[in-house]
Parts: structure tokens; C-alpha cells; sequence
């Protein structure tokens, strides 16, 4: 398929200039660490870098048009909000301030009616993929706010500069870049215009493009999968992702917890997949504050409250939202959506 859909003379104009300016000598220069968020959008233009050559060649190997890629990178607006919004998400405030952003009675209430409106997809999402309806359309009201934010920024913009303007992760950005190259190919976008979050994600239920490509369904039997206009696609693709990430419908998500002293802290990680048995709990002062069953296995989850911590166990399930985003923010803020919305 071709990648251009609009104003390609224009286009190529531009990248004429700036190969005329490569064959006169110019060179691609270190990234310079400046701007509100440590790093600078789009300085040196892309099509100097050897990085950028490198992601070029990559892909006319893989079959694409080098002309092609080539203008896309000419076409790319660099966005320094990108880079200042990925510096500082919702998800490095205490979980005190990010409760309230998305469990309270105006998410709740719009929730609701949600489940109301999309009752019959929600119905057989659960029922074809053991997912509960509560859960996904707590993601999606997380996530989007029940589709009223899907996001401003054009997914090209925001791949190609965290992709080579954000070095902490610029090789998974430059491997989701890939990744909607070829999401565009197969489902039909327009590079151009396919807008998203500040990160790339796309659609009612946010996926990034190797989630789109590998977890998406036609849900309506459209024959595309379109998670950016069809609920019925969003919701089939939400339950599909739990699904593959061995989501537990029925079974607890999280338990509370008391602990004693400071060794508890040996148990906090980034990684919340459920690995530590009571008796190991124990030994580092973490006990259950209920009845929880004896031979599972458990994650340690501290959040920030107004007067000290709160601490839970997280059961594989919380672990499996954290599939989604990696925050246990999020992952508690969806739990609790969905237990309200499941009321």
C-alpha cells in the first residue's frame, strides 16, 4: 500500500531541500539535553542523523519505499509538549491525587450509562472471552473517558520524536514506529492523520501499534478492525488483550494488607507479577489484613494516602492489568472503577 495519502509534491519539495542541504555538507550532531524536559524535540532535522538512516534502511530492507519513509521523516512535526508531558504523567503523582482523576461520581455515573448504551457488545465481549464487562469499560473509562479523549497528536509526531528525540526509551518508540508502518498497511490509517496520545496510543481503549496489530478483533465484522471509530471493535479488543494476558474472570484482584517494620520494602518493584507466598510475606513483615487463600501467590503494593501508605497484595489479576500500563496507579484506579461500575 501506499503510505502517501495527501499533499505529496509538498512533501517531496521539502525533502528535495533537505537532501541538497545533506550533499553540502551537513552532518547529524549529538542530541542536546535542553527544554522543560531534559531533551529537545527535532534538533538536528531527522533526515541529518545517522540513527534516523539507520531506521530508514531498516525498512526499505523490511520492503518499504525509501522515497517513501524518507518523506514521512520530512513530513514529521517534532513536538516538544510530547517530550514535556512523557516527563511528567499522571502516574508520578501520589495515588491520593490520582484517585480522584478517574474514580469519582462523574466517571462512575458516565460509566454507567456506558454499560447502558453498549450493553449487548460488553455482554458477548464477556461472554466470548471470560472477561468481565465491568472491567473492560473500566478501562475505557480510564483510558479515554468513555471515548470522549482519544488524543490530539498525530501518531507520527509522536512516535518519530520519542523515538529519536527521548533516549530513556527510544528504542521501544522506534520499534512501535515500525510497528504502525505496518498497522497502516494492514488496517487502511492515514499516516497523516491517524491522531493518538502523547505516546502513540490510538482509539477508544488506547493501543499502542504492536497491540493493535496483535490484539485487536473485528468485533463488528466490518472486516477492519477499528479501534478508533467502532465500539464494538474497542470493546471485543480490550477483552481480547486480557484474555491473552491470562485475565482471571471471577477470581480477586487485590487483598489489604498491614505490615511491620521497614523490611518490606525488599518486596517493592516495578514488576507486580504475584511471586511471594504468605510465608515468605511474613518473613519481611506483610500480613494479610483478611482471609486470603493460603497457598496463592502475591505482589506487595504500597500507595501514598494523606496519612502514610496503604498496602495491598496483588493477585495475578492486578498483575495483569499492569500488562496495560505498568503503574499500580492505574492498575488500582481501574480495579476500583470497575468494582463501582460492577455495582
Amino acid at each position: 500500500m501506499n503510505l502517501f495519502s495527501r499533499s505529496m509534491w509538498a512533501r517531496a519539495g521539502r525533502l528535495s531541500l533537505v537532501r541538497a542541504g545533506l550533499l553540502f555538507g551537513l552532518v547529524a550532531c549529538p542530541l542536546a539535553a535542553l527544554g522543560s524536559s531534559e531533551f529537545r524535540a527535532g534538533d538536528p532535522p531527522y533526515l541529518e542523523r545517522e540513527e534516523v538512516r539507520t531506521f530508514i534502511d531498516e525498512q526499505v530492507a523490511a520492503g518499504r519505499n525509501r522515497e517513501q519513509i524518507e518523506a514521512l521523516f520530512v513530513d514529521a512535526e517534532p513536538q516538544q509538549r510530547i517530550l514535556d508531558l512523557i516527563s511528567s504523567p499522571a502516574e508520578a503523582r501520589p495515588w491520593k491525587d490520582y484517585r480522584p482523576i478517574f474514580v469519582n461520581d462523574l466517571r462512575i455515573e458516565r460509566g454507567e450509562r456506558f454499560m447502558q448504551e453498549q450493553a449487548a457488545s460488553l455482554a458477548r465481549a464477556e461472554a466470548e472471552f471470560g472477561v468481565n464487562r465491568a472491567l473492560i469499560a473500566a478501562i475505557i473509562g480510564v483510558e479515554t473517558n468513555y471515548g470522549r479523549n482519544t488524543g490530539g497528536f498525530r501518531v507520527l509526531d509522536a512516535l518519530v520524536t520519542l523515538g529519536f528525540d527521548y533516549p530513556p526509551r527510544a528504542d521501544f518508540f522506534r520499534s512501535e514506529l515500525g510497528e504502525f508502518l505496518a498497522l497502516v498497511e494492514e488496517e487502511g490509517l492515514d499516516i497523516h492523520e491517524t491522531r493518538g496520545s502523547y505516546a502513540g496510543a490510538m482509539g477508544r481503549g488506547q493501543f499502542i501499534s504492536s497491540s493493535y496489530r496483535h490484539y485487536a478483533v473485528d468485533f463488528d465484522g466490518s472486516g477492519q478492525r477499528d479501534l478508533l471509530n467502532s465500539w464494538p471493535d474497542a470493546i471485543g479488543s480490550v477483552a481480547n488483550y486480557f484474555r491473552q494476558h491470562d485475565w482471571h474472570t471471577g477470581e480477586p484482584v487485590v487483598a489489604r494488607a498491614r505490615v511491620e517494620g521497614d523490611a518490606h520494602e525488599a518486596l517493592l518493584s516495578r514488576n507486580y507479577q504475584a511471586r511471594f507466598d504468605l510465608d515468605q510475606l511474613a518473613e519481611h513483615g506483610v500480613y494479610p489484613a483478611g482471609d486470603v487463600a493460603r497457598d496463592g501467590l502475591y505482589s506487595l503494593i504500597r500507595l501514598e494516602v494523606e496519612d502514610g501508605y496503604e498496602y495491598y497484595l496483588g493477585y495475578p489479576n492486578f498483575y495483569v492489568i499492569t500488562r496495560y500500563n505498568r503503574s499500580p496507579l492505574y492498575a488500582m484506579a481501574v480495579h476500583q472503577l470497575a468494582e463501582a461500575l460492577a455495582e
